[in-house]
Order: structure tokens, then sequence, then C-alpha cells
């Protein structure tokens, strides 16, 4: 028997399994949380289906998304990053990662982890929303747009409420799942 899922991933054996295997999962590694922020921004005007094709290359062009050694990179690294096409080479994102680096481990500092700092927004409780169809699904929130503003405020780059939305997605802040996708009610039992 065929399990029920979400509209957007069907069809392609790479959206599947991390539909089947990520999104929507509460996440709190820190690691793991610095590399989604990392994918959300470069998927800024572009498809997560892009993204996912070149996470591979992503993980190796950034160091495994190890946010310390980010953090440092120089203007040579970040001209080898824009040379590497294994990568989506645009500058100004190159160069907020290296921001974003930096302001994450500021945030860390100041809250102990990022993790902490982020799911406060939430009281440590994902958001579960009841969408029949993921086109029902908005685009941002007024919650969405708070985060973002925070996250600007603090020097972060490339985090509007959009992309924000997106992350809040990927790391299980809310639960977007169809309530007729078979991952609604497992995501659900993990909150």
């Amino acid at each position: 028997m065929t399990k029920h899922k979400c509209g957007w991933c069907v069809g392609d054996d790479l959206y599947e399994s991390y539909h089947d295997n990520e999104w929507g999962t509460p996440l709190r590694d820190e690691d793991l949380l610095f590399e989604f922020l990392v994918l959300e921004t470069f998927q800024a005007g572009l498809s997560w289906i892009t993204i996912l094709r070149k996470r591979d290359n992503f993980r190796v062009a950034f160091d495994r998304f190890d946010y310390k050694r980010i953090a440092q990179y120089d203007e040579n690294k970040i001209a080898d990053l824009l040379q590497d096409a294994g990568i989506i080479r645009n500058k100004l994102k190159v160069r907020a990662t290296v921001t974003n680096a930096q302001c994450y481990m500021e945030i860390q500092k100041e809250f102990g982890s990022f993790s902490k700092y982020l799911w406060a927004f939430v009281d440590d409780t994902p958001i579960q929303n009841s969408w029949n169809h993921y086109k029902d699904c908005p685009a941002n929130t007024p919650l969405s747009d708070q985060i973002s503003k925070d996250l600007k405020k603090r020097g972060f780059k490339f985090v509007g409420s959009t992309v924000i939305y997106a992350f809040m997605q990927a790391i299980g802040m809310v639960n977007d799942h169809a309530v007729g996708c078979y991952r609604y009610k497992e995501v659900q039992a993990l909150s």
C-alpha cells in the first residue's frame, strides 16, 4: 500500500526521501540547524530541489557546515567558493554565509545555543497546523516576520520572512505536512 505524501515531493526520489526523513522533524542540533539555515538562504529565489541536488557539494565546499570554520573564511576562500560550480555561486549569499556564521556564534554566546534562542519563539513546542493541501501553507507568517526582523537586527543576511518560514518548516518549528500525509501524525508525535 502506498503511503499518502505531501504533493510537493511526489515523483522525485530525492524530494521524497527528504520529505520522509527530514522535513518537518523537530531539530535542535546546532550543526544541523546551521546547515539548514545556510541551505535556506541559498534557496532564496530558487527551487528547493535545486538546493537538495547540490547539498553534498555544499557540504564539501563549506567544510561540512562547520560554522566556526566558516566564520573565519578569508577573501581567498570566498574566491575559491565563487569558482565552485557545484554550489550556487552567488557572491552575496557566499558572503552572507560567513557573516551568518559569525552572528550564529554571537547568539550561542548570548543564549547558550542557537537552538534555545530559536525554539523560544514557539515556547519549545512546534506549531501544529492542519492544512488539507500543501498549497494552503502560507509563504510567511507574523511569527516568521518577527524572527526575521530579530535575526536581521543581529546582523544576519538573506533571512527574509519567507526564507525563515521555509526554515521553520524544514526544522519542524511548524508542522506543515498536509493532514492526509502519513508524516503529519508521525511528526506531531515528536512534539
